[in-house]
């Protein structure tokens, strides 16, 4: 494709995000699939100016406003040249020519607004702090709240792109091992800080190549989701539920926590992730997990019947994804599916229904991939208040039980928060609950005849 084609394609598919109800990531694929005839250097290519269209949509979008351009694809593409990738006001009239497969002609007073950007600042000091932070308005409180005095640094790192995180199969390979055998894909990555089965790649690779992924070797998977399966601490011959399982990230680290020793049930109200997750246990050589979607009556009445009877439960709850903005910065603006208030109440009732399966001196584990103390610490605490049998395990003793190095603990507080510019993941939280009272196993035995 020639230069000026790819910036049409970014304006097309920009067009098709913004009149669609579905996911960046989803009408990204989609865009591509049908359209073959694009090379892998054009789609890179075409998709990442899209997403940095995307990660900085308030600030060009205040620039636009500034020189009085309209806040059309086309203008966006177009400032997002002047600005972000510095070009000149020349080759930008190139680009805009109206030639075959190339975007319209720029007008004359286009061309005079645009070349007005040449060489601006994307993060002008005279934008308003929310503006250069790329945080909504009507979450600003909200987010202000979780960061405080960091807020703006925090926010900086969540305009990054999200880098790449690995999980070695511990039932297949050791970390260690894992490593080696990526090098000698020429893939390089370095021990993840927190997670001792996680790798961290120093650039990004596609890992289809390296036939390690098809194997079930390794996983995609950030740090902190690893760290949410961790802080479980299933093992060996336990019963684990993993109430939202979705396509199974989770459940794959709990059963090799577990070493194939066991029994898993993994729970979701999609039977289609849920089927997601079947081809990856098979891949990672787990044979412990129970399927079970709830969307089936007959697994409802079974739910019902399991009070008391699992060491750990994980509601890896449906949340607003806000910690997953550099990931998904489509997130911050497009408001798509249930409304906060309603992905609360959801929370709330999973919690509710799925607690009563936890046995006395069980883990409840919730966790959320959320920024929002609405979705998190208030939930948590919503939950204690209305169930005394159920107890916070502070972050550190939670930290320890599950075997993790004391040293790499995150915080010192209760609950689990993580964040890009703090842990260098996506924003992730997790707090860890016991229910009170000594499982009915580990009762001693009276000295009374």
């Amino acid at each position: 494709m020639t230069p000026s084609a790819r910036v049409q394609a970014s304006i097309e598919l920009w067009d098709k995000i913004w009149s669609s109800g579905v996911p960046m990531d989803t009408i990204t694929g989609d865009y591509f699939r049908v359209r073959r005839y694009i090379g892998s250097g054009d789609r890179n290519a075409i998709a990442e100016r899209v997403y940095a269209m995307m990660r900085s949509y308030a600030r060009t979008g205040w620039w636009l406003n500034k020189v009085g351009l309209p806040d059309t694809a086309r203008m966006r593409a177009a400032a997002d040249l002047a600005i972000r990738e510095k070009v000149a006001k020349p080759h930008i009239n190139d680009l805009f020519s109206g030639a075959k497969h190339g975007p319209e002609e720029l007008t004359s007073e286009e061309l005079e607004m645009v070349g007005a950007l040449s060489g601006a600042d994307i993060n002008s000091p005279d934008m308003p702090e929310n503006v250069r932070a790329e945080c909504p308005a009507d979450e600003e409180d909200n987010i202000r709240k979780v960061f405080g005095a960091r807020f703006g640094e925090e926010m900086a790192a969540m305009q990054e792109p999200a880098g790449l995180d690995i999980r070695a199969n511990t039932i297949k390979i050791t970390r260690d091992k894992a490593i080696d055998a990526l090098k000698k894909h020429n893939v390089e990555v370095s021990a993840t800080p927190m997670s001792p089965i996680g790798m961290r790649a120093k650039a990004r690779v596609h890992l289809a190549e390296t036939k390690l992924l098809q194997a079930g070797v390794i996983e995609i998977q950030d740090e902190g989701s690893q760290l949410i399966a961790l802080l479980c601490g299933a093992k060996p011959g336990q019963q684990v539920l993993d109430a939202c399982a979705g396509g199974g990230g989770k459940t794959l680290v709990l059963a090799a926590e577990m070493k194939g020793k066991g029994r898993i049930v993994a729970m979701d109200n999609n039977p289609q992730r849920l089927a997601r997750g079947k081809p990856r246990y098979v891949r990672a050589g787990i044979h412990n997990v129970e399927v079970r979607a709830l969307d089936d009556e007959q697994h409802t009445k079974w739910l019902r019947r399991q009070k008391g009877n699992f060491d750990v439960v994980l509601v890896d709850a449906p949340c607003t994804s806000s910690g997953t903005w550099r990931r998904n910065p489509d997130l911050r603006w497009r408001k798509m599916g249930p409304t906060k208030t309603e992905i609360m109440q959801s929370q709330t009732e999973i919690l509710n229904r799925f607690q009563k399966a936890v046995k006395p001196g069980g883990k409840l584990v919730y966790a959320t991939c959320s920024l929002f103390t609405e979705e998190n610490e208030d939930q948590v605490y919503a939950f204690l208040g209305m169930n005394d049998d159920f107890e916070l395990v502070p972050l550190p003793e939670a930290w320890a039980e599950a075997g993790l190095d004391p040293k790499t603990c995150p915080q010192s507080g209760e609950m689990m928060r993580l964040s890009p510019q703090q842990s260098g993941t996506d924003g992730f939280f997790a707090a860890v609950m016991r229910r009170k009272g000594v499982a009915p196993a580990d009762v001693p035995e009276s000295d009374e005849d």
